[in-house]
């Protein structure tokens, strides 16, 4: 009797945990896990401003934060389109420039030995002590905003790209060339798909530098769009609209890093890392 009764207390158990697992399984999803943190780090704010007594004029709350996306939600979504129109087009840059050299690098010891020293020499110039240079060139339009988000875009798709194209086997590349393959059949065959890897992790790198690239040609001048409106609540002491462009600044770049790993995993399904990322997690 005991034992049909365990029985039945175990089946019962075990038909609980069926019905709750898929809701649980659903809430610890990946993809609300950073949802999750999200909520989490905003509630340690506002408990944070409350129990410390920040005055607003040093940090507001989350809340005053999110009224303020609310009520000046029109503004900064106009506001965003041409930091968005700048980044897009650095980063598009970064890419159709960044590639190729980076190809011509690997592919020789002497052009490494020339260009590499110079590239990373021009990554230690700020960029906001040029910035001002490409206004006075260029004007106050939207290029010397492309111009800075290429600058800080650009040479992590080199670093990335060389690493990728010097990651490739050279016992490979013979084998391949001994089976009578042609220079673009090794390229498309095994050094590019090498080289992906590495070029999309420079791509995302580059895709976030960017959007702060465009910010800090909006800086020097401009008229229009994030880092315009961060100046203006910066000359007011208007923390909470500083906050909310923030915000909205984070989220492009979070959004376009996205674009670019959904690009990755489309064109390189067959990687050990997408293959990683479907795994279930116990």
């Amino acid at each position: 009797m005991s034992c049909g009764t365990d029985a039945i207390h175990h089946l019962v158990k075990k038909d609980g945990m069926m019905k709750r697992w898929p809701m649980s399984r659903w809430i610890l999803s990946p993809a609300l896990r950073p949802a999750w943190l999200l909520v989490l780090l905003l509630v340690l704010w506002d408990l944070a401003v409350r129990l410390f007594r920040i005055p607003p004029y040093l940090i507001p709350t989350p809340w005053s934060v999110a009224h303020q996306l609310v009520a000046e939600g029109p503004m900064l979504l106009r506001e965003t389109l041409p930091t968005l129109y700048a980044t897009l087009g650095g980063f598009a840059l970064s890419a159709l420039f960044g590639v190729p050299i980076a190809m011509w690098i690997a592919s020789s010891r002497l052009v490494e030995s020339f260009v590499y020293p110079l590239l990373v020499f021009s990554q230690s110039i700020p960029k906001v002590a040029v910035a001002p240079l490409f206004v006075v060139w260029f004007g106050f339009g939207i290029v010397p905003k492309v111009i800075a988000a290429f600058l800080l875009g650009f040479f992590p798709v080199v670093v990335a790209t060389v690493q990728g194209f010097k990651s490739v086997e050279a016992d490979v590349i013979d084998l391949a060339r001994s089976m009578g393959a042609n220079p673009w059949k090794v390229f498309i065959k095994f050094r590019l798909p090498t080289a992906l890897p590495s070029i999309f992790s420079g791509l995302k790198v580059s895709v976030t530098l960017a959007v702060v690239g465009a910010v800090v040609g909006e800086f020097v001048g401009s008229n229009s769009g994030i880092g315009y409106v961060l100046q203006k609540a910066t000359g007011s002491f208007d923390l909470p609209l500083m906050f909310a462009a923030l915000v909205l600044l984070s989220l492009v770049g979070v959004l376009l890093f996205l674009a670019i790993e959904g690009v990755e995993r489309w064109l390189m399904p067959w990687h050990a890392s997408q293959r990683n990322a479907h795994q279930p997690t116990h």
